[in-house]
């Protein structure tokens, strides 16, 4: 132990103005001045005396280095600064969602139920002739869904049309982005076109809602997907899946594109289309001739003089997704086996599609289908 002398008041107090505290965890010995030697020194403890400051080893000192029982204290993980990053429990994910696997729908059982189904024979329906020339209003047929979606699957099976100029269609459709300027444009596509039954057309349309922008972004495929059949000679499975990471088009089971999270197209702020499909969507279908010969034929209505053309929809199968989980679950089913439609899901469109009127009454339901007809009559 280290001793310490008292010295007399006066030269204490000249002492300790010249003290030097830069190193506070050595102790401090004052040395008697040389000039007094009447005063006999007194051995100070530092255990007891408040003005010692013993020696500390920072190794030991539970103050500064406490003693860790490693099988009570938790592991502290030296990557996780506690100022900054949230406590993170294991197992438990901080973003939901983040880790979490989808779950995709088997299509097995859709296809081989619209490929194989025993179902009615399809009779093409049929008018009074009317004659190949002479002025005609033409009529086309939407069906349109009255449910809004945000994400899901949607499948429908279906018999397309192949005319010159006719567009046969699937497609989900923010409600008012017809509206355009401060509204903004979603829609997802499947078009078989008039150019062959054996074209068809995958396609997301989008316009950010600015007043000033007059034009769609759309990511329309180029070229053209091949079915690899006749799609207008029986039936196929149809499906388009939205999710927010990413859009999907199938035909019998086999995905033919996904647009993902991320991608671009054009240069607004609707470029990364995916990520822009935020308004809810209704599903629909519908029938039409359009006025653009260089992209689906030239429409001239003569393949209309001796009966209508339809689109048959046997079934549609809708599928919610739930962006927690990752999971798709079948909403409902719609077989058209009563003799009107289901109002909780369907209305009908009654205005103008290019070079046709969508008439409700074209919308007709007979022996388990929804047929969706183009037909002309005179003026």
């Amino acid at each position: 132990m280290k001793t310490k002398f008292l010295l007399p008041i006066i030269a204490l107090g000249l002492f300790a103005a010249c003290d030097d505290s830069s190193s506070p965890s050595a102790p401090k010995v004052e040395t008697p001045a040389p000039t007094d030697t009447t005063t006999t020194p007194v051995a100070v403890d530092p255990t007891t005396d408040p003005t010692v400051i013993p020696v500390v080893d920072p190794t030991t000192d539970p103050a500064t280095n406490p003693v860790v029982d490693p099988t009570t204290d938790p592991v502290v993980d030296p990557t996780v600064n506690p100022g900054t990053d949230p406590a993170v429990i294991p197992g438990t994910d901080p973003v939901p969602g983040a880790d979490v696997v989808e779950t995709p729908v088997d299509p097995t059982a859709s296809v081989n139920a619209c490929l194989s189904a025993s179902r009615a024979p399809v009779v093409e329906p049929t008018y009074a002739a009317v004659p190949s020339s002479g002025e005609y209003v033409y009529y086309g047929a939407e069906l349109s869904g009255v449910e809004q979606f945000k994400y899901g699957r949607y499948e429908a099976c279906m018999k397309m049309v192949s005319i010159p100029g006719s567009v046969s269609s699937m497609f989900l459709y923010y409600d008012n982005s017809w509206m355009k300027d401060e509204e903004p444009w979603n829609e997802i596509d499947i078009e078989v076109l008039g150019k062959g039954g054996t074209m068809w057309q995958s396609n997301i349309i989008t316009r950010e809602g600015d007043p000033s922008i007059k034009k769609n972004t759309s990511s329309e495929s180029k070229p053209l997907h091949e079915f690899g059949f006749d799609a207008t000679e029986g039936f196929h499975l149809f499906a388009i899946t939205w999710t927010p990471e990413y859009v999907a088009w199938e035909i019998d089971g086999v995905e033919i594109r996904r647009d993902p999270l991320g991608q671009v197209h054009g240069t607004h702020a609707d470029a990364d289309q995916v990520a822009f499909l935020t308004k809810d969507q209704t599903l629909r279908f519908n029938l039409w001739a359009s006025k653009s010969a260089g992209w689906v034929g030239a429409f001239t209505g003569d393949e209309l003089a001796e009966a209508p053309k339809a689109q048959w929809i046997d079934y549609v199968r809708v599928y919610s997704y739930d962006t927690a989980t990752k999971t798709f679950t079948e909403a409902w089913t719609d077989d058209f086996d009563s003799a009107d439609l289901n109002r909780d899901h369907w209305s009908t469109g009654n205005w103008e599609m290019e070079k046709v009127m969508l008439a409700p009454e074209n919308v007709v339901l007979e022996d388990g289908y929804c047929k969706l007809m183009l037909s002309r009559a005179d003026k």
